[in-house]
């Protein structure tokens, strides 16, 4: 099966069907592990990428936030929420059809602070430099979460089974 081929007629079918132009499909040992179209438009959920609704799924049928062993394909090269997200589950390879470049002519995605163009230099800015507004209100309080973490955890740190390299 053509992998690539499929997650565009995914993303095409999602077009014809009110959806915007994204779709994913993860495979595993040369079989679909799990796929899905971008779902913003229809279910009103900014989060509801296809990168991150697939990786859901994924993980949800293999019981486990590891996708080692798999080849995700993506019809546009991610942005940053999926792109963290992919890190995070850690496959084997990413693998994008077209890039912002290449579609920008076709479709944008600009938002309040929020451009696809900038907003990787945006996340790398210390976070009171950013156009979101945010602060930092230290709790030492909010540190007894993670001391209570590490002691349900026998002292350890790490969450047991991750991937670290």
């Amino acid at each position: 099966m053509d992998f690539a081929q499929h997650t565009i007629d995914l993303a095409r079918r999602n077009v014809e069907e009110g959806g915007r132009p994204f779709a994913t499909v993860i495979v595993r040992e040369g079989e679909i592990l799990a796929e899905s179209p971008n779902r913003v438009a229809q279910t009103g959920d900014p989060t509801a990428h296809a990168e991150v609704l697939a990786i859901r799924d994924a993980c949800t049928r293999l019981g486990t936030e590891h996708l080692i062993g798999t080849t995700i394909y993506v019809l546009a090269h991610p942005c940053p929420m999926c792109l963290g997200a992919l890190y995070y589950c850690s496959p084997d390879e990413v693998v994008f059809l077209t890039d912002r470049g290449a579609y920008s002519a076709y479709y944008v995605d600009d938002r309040k602070y929020f451009e696809l163009d900038s907003f990787y230099e945006e996340f790398a800015r210390p976070y009171d430099q950013r156009r979101l507004p945010m602060r930092h209100e230290p709790r030492p309080d909010a540190l007894d979460v993670y001391r209570a973490w590490r002691e349900h955890n026998g002292g350890e740190r790490r969450v047991a089974g991750v991937p670290t390299r």
